[in-house]
């Protein structure tokens, strides 16, 4: 239950994040017997490279507390949706907190938000959503796949999000979001290989009084067709942004110190031809720069809105 409210004491039930490294984080459920492979209750005991934990042994710390294994240490954290998102067991390919930060600042969800997701996938954003959205708002999230459904319904419940959350088995594409949520949406997002075939589903699921409708695509076409129905549909206001970051490293380095009073006398052509004489001198600066690769492609992030009702009236008479 531990995803839902801030906590300072492990109990039984909850999920935590156990903290090895930066690039060494594992989800936990704190019981005391999990079933084995071959459907045997063992006790829960969690290997790493420090040692063994015997995870129901965290029962009544604080989260944050430095556990002493056999061979180091390891930290028990509370987990958020950005750590979630690094030790989400994957089903599909998930969208990292960069874009998630992106997508949740276009579309401005605010506590009390509906919002409809399509592709729940191993529900990365999903978790991320609810925590934008809550105590007051709902998501619904829907995907075309049956086992992943279940398998991201039954999390929601072990994570206490069940009441802000409402999974469902639909295409979509094909069958819309459901007479019952005509009208109710403050915002859409879209992770489908055909979003623009949703489009007219989700003209009749945003509030009357207009919403925003958010596309994820990992290529240039999906984004130029969905783009084009979009403006058919009366949507305005389209913006595409691709979320790359660059690392910056900033180090003291030892740099050579040019002698510029002795330029003033010379021949600089000569000096240059003669420079490392005049460079002993260094000096240990600190220094910023570029990292030589970046973070490849993610995905192609489209944001748009669908005006008020009466605002698409009009203009449909006009027409």
């Amino acid at each position: 239950m531990s995803f839902n409210e801030v906590k300072e004491f492990i109990e039984e039930g909850d999920v935590v994040i156990l903290y090895l490294g930066h690039n060494n984080m594992h989800s936990l459920e704190i019981k005391a017997k999990i079933p084995n492979k071959n459907g045997e209750m063992v006790d829960n005991v969690f290997q790493t490279k420090y040692g063994a934990l015997r995870v129901f042994s965290l029962v009544g710390h604080k989260y944050g507390t430095m556990k002493r294994l056999s061979k180091g240490w390891a930290y028990v954290l509370q987990p958020t949706s950005e750590l979630w998102t690094l030790t989400v067991p994957h089903r599909t390919q998930i969208i990292y907190s960069p874009d998630i930060s992106l997508i949740i600042h276009l579309l401005d969800l605010v506590p009390g938000n509906i919002v409809i997701e399509t592709g729940t996938g191993s529900g990365s954003l999903s978790h991320a959503l609810i925590r934008a959205i809550r105590p007051h708002g709902h998501l619904y999230t829907f995907d075309f796949h049956e086992q992943r459904v279940n398998i991201a319904q039954a999390e929601f419940e072990r994570h206490g999000l069940s009441k802000f959350v409402t999974s469902n088995h639909k295409d979509v594409c094909m069958e819309g979001f459901g007479k019952e949520l005509e009208t109710k949406a403050d915002a859409i997002f879209l992770d489908l290989p055909h979003p623009w075939l949703a489009i007219d589903h989700a003209v009749v699921t945003l509030k009357k009084s207009g919403g925003k409708l958010c596309s994820f695509s990992p290529c240039i076409e999906q984004v130029q067709r969905t783009c084009a129905t979009l403006v058919s549909k009366g949507f305005i206001e389209l913006n595409t942004y691709e979320c790359l970051q660059r690392e910056v490293h900033v180090q003291y380095r030892n740099l050579p110190i040019l002698n510029l009073e002795y330029l003033q006398y010379e021949d600089i052509h000569e000096d240059m031809a003669q420079q490392s004489e005049y460079e002993k001198e260094e000096r240990k600066l600190l220094t910023a720069m570029h990292a030589r690769s970046l973070p490849g492609h993610t995905g192609f992030i489209t944001i748009a809105t669908l005006p008020p009702f009466c605002v698409r009236k009009i203009e449909m008479d006009l027409k």
